[in-house]
């Protein structure tokens, strides 16, 4: 076996020649067919098949042996679920008509009641709940295994709903119209079968849906391409055409936005057609038709307020004569936008707010005159409201929050100008505010408490020079009186990709489970994230990929040249795309790590538009069908990757049989492969939660207890 310490002085797996000799598994074919013909678990990608089913259920009996049979994990499920279903916990409000609306799930509640209260009874220490929806008992009544994927409602009264149901945790949901006057489902009222859907209220008797009309109105990743208005009483099949895209469309499915004022009156509809996972086409519907918008086609659309869209501009774009950098938000007439005349028609200041080098618009919320803006400043929040003044441009004003904490918009109520903020650290916990954008004030509403001991531990922000020089930002949560001599058992964490940002978050699992033991975390904001804006997300796509892991690799390195932790001691953990990234760190750097949660995980690069609804996602990785992609794509796709030469830490891959999102062919593959080489690993897959994981707090409670108790099997032991 090749011990780790000789591949330390590999800078990437992809170079020497006689290592690639060593890659049994890596088809010198990369095209489909020979791709496919490499690949001898295939059967593994049928969800449901008799081999996947008899491999999972082979592979969960020694996982839990090992994991559930550890003498924490009962200690540790006991803990999670305590705090993942404290009554302490702030309950997170959304406006509902003239009150307030909340999904919450305890230990007596753990399927979750969907209830409203009133602001003043939110307010205080024990409001008055009045349940909408007990879905506990839908479930029970109806035989489903029910999973609340929320509600949209009709403004301005917001007395009916459109409330999203899936089975066992799905992205598919079934969509049925709901009452809360009544507290029922409306009798024949909207019922929308089980689906991708995109749906919006036009008016209280219209839809805008995009969805599976039939055979052929699909695309590729099994996303819509066609919008259709279906009024009250018609079937799908009567419904009228909107808009349509091309079955050859990327992305995640064509989507019709309405946008309304305060009063509730509609502003302007929006067709949004995605052409990948980040370029699209937007249309504006008018009387005369569908119009296309003169926008860049990586751009974000946050609302319209006078007849101006709000949004931001995600890559470097010319207006009229004068050019824009990726991440500036802007305002500008639909109009304008729409004729295209290639000038100005008002005298309008078109840049709300043009973020600095180590900043990115993270949030916007838009309102009849104002619009609220949260920034990430080196990975930390602020807030900022500007005001419309015509020519006269956008003035700030900046809303005082603390430093060093992740700030987020809520939900917006802008007929009565507020919103909901919330704020949050590592070692802070939740507290929430309602901010009046007419004043710029935040008035406090509820705070968390503590639901573990955060005065053992510190917060640090360093950075770690990657391979091309880059810094690259990383926070520590690490033991106050901590010796720097590398024994801290450690776990780094990270995603990189899609723009997605990792400001600080307080995880009170992580912080019960690990920190209180002991422990150090890890958050890396590599490159594919969006913590810098547009260009940050954009270095690491496509061919430019293994810089976010080098990246990663960089972080890992960094810390332990300062004496937090060592190789025995770090495990890395990621989900999702975050899959790609452990996978890819564990065959690229196995000598940095000695453990590994690899959870819903992409895995197989080389086959992932082939498993839905991968297809999606070519606009982040490229497209391995086509030659020059697949060659750089080959190049870190871990599953073709893995070698039995190799000495890997003993791994733990974990995902959902009920993911359509990811398919769990990815883990199951990974998994199987190692399993064949001889490589110690555990491979877990649960039967419910869906991509989300968040079914139920008593499945998310195992779920955190296998993760920490094996991290603790690796780490500490």
């Amino acid at each position: 076996m090749i011990s780790r310490l000789v591949l330390t002085a590999i800078a990437t797996v992809l170079a020497a020649p006689a290592f690639a000799q060593s890659l049994p598994h890596l088809p010198s074919d990369l095209s489909p067919a020979g791709v496919r013909a490499a690949d001898d678990h295939l059967a593994l990608e049928e969800v449901e098949g008799a081999e996947a089913m008899a491999f999972v259920r082979a592979s969960n009996e020694r996982a839990l042996a090992a994991l559930t049979g550890d003498p924490r994990y009962e200690t540790f499920r006991a803990e999670a679920f305590e705090v993942l279903s404290s009554t302490a916990r702030i309950p997170s409000p959304s406006f509902l008509g003239d009150g307030i609306g909340n999904f919450w799930q305890d230990a007596e509640n753990p399927k979750g009641l969907w209830r409203r209260t009133t602001l003043d009874s939110y307010r205080t220490d024990a409001p008055q709940w009045e349940t909408l929806i007990d879905v506990g008992a839908l479930s029970a009544a109806e035989g489903v295994d029910w999973v609340w994927k929320g509600a949209s409602c009709l403004p301005p009264d917001e007395t009916r709903c459109l409330i999203s149901l899936s089975d066992g945790g799905k992205d598919a949901v079934v969509v049925r119209e709901f009452d809360t006057t009544t507290r029922t489902f409306v009798e024949g009222g909207f019922s929308l079968p089980e689906g991708k859907h995109r749906i919006s209220w036009l008016d209280r008797d219209t839809l805008l849906v995009a969805t599976d009309f039939g055979p052929g109105t699909l695309t590729e990743s099994g996303y819509p391409f066609i919008v259709k208005s279906l009024r009250r009483g018609q079937t799908l099949a009567q419904a009228t055409e909107v808009y349509r895209g091309d079955q050859s469309d990327g992305g995640y499915g064509v989507s019709a936005s309405v946008f309304r004022d305060g009063a509730g009156a509609v502003q302007a509809v929006i067709i949004n057609r995605p052409l990948d996972t980040f370029r699209a086409e937007r249309w504006w519907i008018t009387n005369a038709g569908a119009q296309k918008l003169n926008l860049p086609a990586r751009a974000g659309l946050h609302g319209v307020m006078g007849g101006r869209l709000v949004f931001t501009v995600e890559e470097d774009w010319t207006w009229y004569t004068q050019a824009r950098a990726a991440g500036t938000l802007m305002a500008i007439s639909l109009e304008e936008l729409g004729d295209n005349p290639r000038q100005a028609i008002s005298n309008a200041a078109t840049t709300i707010f043009a973020p600095g080098p180590r900043q990115s618009v993270e949030d916007v919320a838009v309102f009849d005159d104002r619009v609220v803006v949260s920034v990430l400043d080196n990975v930390r929040g602020r807030i900022s409201i500007f005001r419309d003044r015509g020519e006269f441009g956008w003035p700030e004003t900046t809303v005082e929050v603390p430093e060093n904490l992740a700030i987020g918009l809520g939900d917006t109520s802008r007929s009565s100008g507020r919103l909901f903020l919330s704020q949050q650290g590592f070692l802070t916990p939740p507290s929430l505010g309602l901010i009046d954008v007419n004043a710029a004030s935040i008035a406090p509403l509820k705070s968390a408490p503590d639901l573990f001991d955060p005065s053992t531990h510190v917060v640090e922000q360093f950075e770690a020079r990657s391979s091309d020089g880059t810094m690259i930002p990383y926070f520590v949560v690490r033991p106050r009186e901590m010796a720097m001599d590398g024994s801290a058992p450690t776990i780094l964490f990270g995603y990189g990709g899609f723009q997605i940002s990792f400001p600080p978050a307080y995880k009170p699992e992580m912080g019960r489970l690990w920190l209180e033991n002991g422990g150090v975390f890890v958050q890396a904001n590599i490159r594919g994230g969006g913590e810098f804006g547009p260009a940050w997300h954009q270095a690491a796509l496509r061919e430019n990929r293994q810089l976010a892991f080098d990246d990663f690799a960089a972080v890992a390195r960094d810390i332990q040249t300062r004496g937090i932790t060592s190789p025995r001691r770090l495990g890395i953990y990621g989900r999702s795309n975050g899959g790609v990234l452990t996978s890819v760190s564990i065959t690229q750097n196995p000598d940095l790590f000695n453990a590994a949660v690899i959870e819903s995980p992409l895995i197989d690069m080389l086959r992932y538009p082939d498993l839905p609804a991968g297809a999606s996602w070519i606009g982040e990785y490229g497209d391995p069908r086509i030659p020059g992609d697949a060659a750089f794509i080959s190049q870190y796709s871990a599953y073709q990757r893995l070698s039995p030469e190799v000495d890997y830490p003993r791994v733990y891959i974990t995902t959902n049989t009920r993911d359509d999102r990811v398919h769990p062919g990815h883990a199951r593959k990974f998994a199987a492969r190692l399993e064949a080489q001889g490589h110690d690993h555990l491979y877990f897959e649960d039967t419910a939660g869906g991509h989300s994981n968040d079914a139920d707090p008593v499945a998310n409670a195992r779920r955190w207890a296998r993760h920490y108790a094996y991290l603790a099997q690796q780490l500490m032991d």
